[in-house]
């Protein structure tokens, strides 16, 4: 009987682990308070409020809500954008679940006068916003924060546009000025690095135009250009005989898996095999 008993425990407990699978964590980004990704099959969220913006994808399923008594809905394809301090449900429209990836932004990034326009169109149509933030979620790891932090930007102020109902975007002003002083910063700090809030107040500039300016300029990213000027630090470490994990440390790479993905991805082979 203690057996069986035990069986059925077991059985009920893995079932809700299949039920729910949830990562949580704060990446360090500047304007993201917590990242949640989770899977649910029978959860439902009961009212309740965030004293930070939600911004929200579904990658399978739909979730049907109410906020500020009004019912909608949020389906793959779609971006949706809850503003802080205003009261929501969630549960799944079908009965296979959903999964979904949250961030929770800071008030550094939307103004909270914007609200208003969250609430009545929470709901956004726009399929380059939302792979945006797919590829933002894929660079929340360690190593990666200058170019989270420009896609975090990017997305906010394609945000800001959207509940601001500005059509259309005017074409990018063209500022040499400002990203060669970009230039010559990440080039100072090659191994150290910088965030992007960091060289927007050293340099006084919005992140994003700082960003969009760099980028115009040279054809590259900001965190494009730090990385390849990493890696070809890294070539002639390699090739003078210093081992991997040594020349990870002393080029501004997190560890050697961090290392071997950019180096493999922007030279074609790992720094073992090129070092051989």
């Amino acid at each position: 009987m203690r057996a069986t008993l035990r069986i059925v425990r077991l059985r009920v407990l893995y079932v809700l682990n299949v039920a729910s699978e949830i990562r949580a964590w704060r990446p360090p980004v500047g304007g993201i308070a917590e990242a949640f990704h989770a899977h649910f099959t029978d959860h439902a969220y009961p009212m309740h409020v965030h004293d930070t913006w939600t911004l929200l994808i579904i990658d399978e399923g739909a979730v049907r809500y109410d906020l500020d008594r009004h019912e909608h809905g949020a389906l793959d394809g779609m971006v949706t954008l809850l503003p802080p301090l205003v009261a929501h449900d969630g549960r799944s429209a079908t009965p296979h679940g959903f999964r979904k990836r949250v961030l929770y932004l800071d008030a550094t990034l939307l103004d909270g006068a914007l609200a208003g326009r969250a609430v009545d169109s929470p709901e956004i149509a726009d399929p380059l916003l939302r792979q945006q933030i797919h590829r933002l979620h894929g660079v929340l790891g360690p190593g990666d924060e200058l170019e989270a932090e420009s896609r975090v930007e990017l997305i906010a102020e394609r945000l800001r546009g959207h509940l601001r109902r500005e059509h259309g975007t005017a074409a990018p002003e063209r500022d040499r000025r400002l990203a060669h002083r970009m230039r010559d910063l990440l080039d100072e700090r090659i191994t150290a690095g910088v965030s992007l809030r960091e060289a927007a107040a050293l340099l006084y500039a919005h992140p994003a135009h700082l960003v969009r300016a760099f980028g115009i300029e040279f054809g590259i990213a900001p965190h494009q250009y730090l990385l390849s000027r990493r890696v070809d630090r890294a070539r002639r470490m390699l090739l003078a005989g210093r081992p991997a994990h040594a020349v990870a440390a002393g080029t501004g790479f997190h560890d050697q898996s961090h290392l071997t993905r950019h180096f493999k991805r922007i030279v074609g082979t790992t720094p073992a095999r090129y070092a051989a």
